[in-house]
């Protein structure tokens, strides 16, 4: 487990937390948490700028614990399934009515 330290002198070099998570193999959340003793997915509330609390970010760090969700490039073939599937219902329902 890396140490408080490890993380803050990283800080003190310029990296941020994702890259500091690279280099000592832990998720940037984990870093944070090392580093500033804040959970990062916002469930504790601190004052900034109390002694001790190096490397507090003064944005949201919710983003280092719950990146957000890519959007998949579209798919020609996945949308042409989808428009053959909705074409098959409507024939079934209305060869079902009669």
């Amino acid at each position: 487990m890396p140490s408080k330290e490890q993380v803050l002198r990283l800080l003190s070099q310029g990296h941020d937390y994702g890259d500091i998570a690279e280099r000592l193999g832990i998720p940037a959340g984990r870093a944070y948490l090392i580093a500033t003793g804040v959970p990062a997915d916002g469930s504790d509330s601190v004052a900034r700028g109390r002694p001790g609390r190096e490397g507090l970010l003064t944005s949201r760090s919710q983003h280092l614990v719950n990146p957000r969700e890519v959007n998949p490039v579209t798919r020609r073939d996945v949308h042409a399934w989808i428009r053959q599937r909705a074409w098959m219902d409507r024939q079934m329902r209305e060869a079902a009515r009669g």
